[in-house]
């Protein structure tokens, strides 16, 4: 499946900016059944310097500094992605999640593939004991990891609200848990937290989930979304397993992959400083069309 995506990020600034310092992780990546064909980024106003680089995880990071006094900012991703993947069947055969976590502690390397990077706590992800405890409910012991995590990933698509009112990145991870709402960000992180508590390798994954309109309805352009899920390390044979605990389902053709890294602060698709204006108003608008 060929997909075009247009991820297009608005600011509006209340008084001008004279100066702006951008950190863009827009590439899709390459790897794991997807392929990244075309990919251009266009910034309003011009920016002064474009600075790119691959960080430690792999994904293409864009620093940008703009010095032309500006109240709009404008940027305009286009990318072209090949996607052929197929996720394992939830009841597919996999090692007892104990040893899984045996053999991660054991790792010897530090590479950014190693699982020994995701088993502990990161800036948004604390260790917490309640979420520990929550996440150990789908893991007796003996049991096979893959199973463990599905029903993990189930427990949190029924039992926690979709509410994109609820919360902001900000909101602290036990905040999330007791109150049991958020969005696809904060199940993400409430997943990564329980299973890390576990001993087990998680990483945070960005990047876009394509929608389909209901029978009937016209698809809304700009409809579409960013979107996170989490990436659990199942062994050598299986290796990297992604889930998406908000609509319930392993990943498969639907989803395309931006980022990879411990939790959302490795990955946010753009962030930065501004100096000049005390407010903003951000508008983000993500098509995902099938071409083929």
């Amino acid at each position: 499946m060929i997909y075009d995506i247009r991820h297009v990020t608005t600011y509006e600034y209340e008084s001008p900016v004279s100066f702006a310092r951008c950190t863009l992780r827009l590439e899709p990546r390459s790897g794991a059944g997807q392929e990244l064909i075309s990919h251009s980024v266009e910034i309003r106003p011009r920016p002064a310097e474009r600075n790119v680089r691959r960080d430690f995880f792999g994904t293409l990071t864009e620093s940008v500094v703009i010095e032309a006094a500006h109240r709009n900012l404008r940027i305009d991703s286009r990318s072209r992605v090949s996607i052929s993947r197929q996720p394992p069947a939830r009841d597919a055969a996999s090692p007892a999640w104990e040893s899984i976590r045996d053999i991660a502690f054991e790792a010897t390397s530090l590479g950014p593939s190693s699982p020994i990077g995701y088993v502990f706590a990161s800036p948004l992800v604390p260790v917490l004991r309640p979420v520990s405890a929550y996440a150990a409910e789908s893991f007796p012991p003996g049991a096979a990891i893959l199973e463990c995590a599905v029903d993990l990933m189930h427990r949190i698509r029924g039992e926690f609200r979709y509410d994109p009112k609820a919360t902001v990145i900000s909101t602290p991870l036990t905040e999330v848990f007791d109150k049991r709402h958020g969005v696809c960000q904060d199940f993400a992180h409430v997943m990564i937290a329980g299973l890390r508590g576990l001993g087990l390798p998680a990483a945070y994954v960005s990047g876009y989930l394509r929608t389909i309109p209901p029978p009937g309805q016209p698809r809304l352009q700009g409809a579409d979304a960013t979107h996170a899920w989490v990436s659990l390390w199942c062994g050598a044979v299986l290796g990297w397993v992604d889930f998406d605990p908000t609509n319930d389902l392993l990943i498969g053709n639907d989803h395309i992959v931006l980022a990879v890294g411990r939790d959302f602060s490795d990955v946010s698709p753009i962030d930065g400083i501004i100096v000049g204006s005390p407010k903003q108003k951000l508008g983000v608008a993500v098509d995902v069309l099938l071409v083929e």
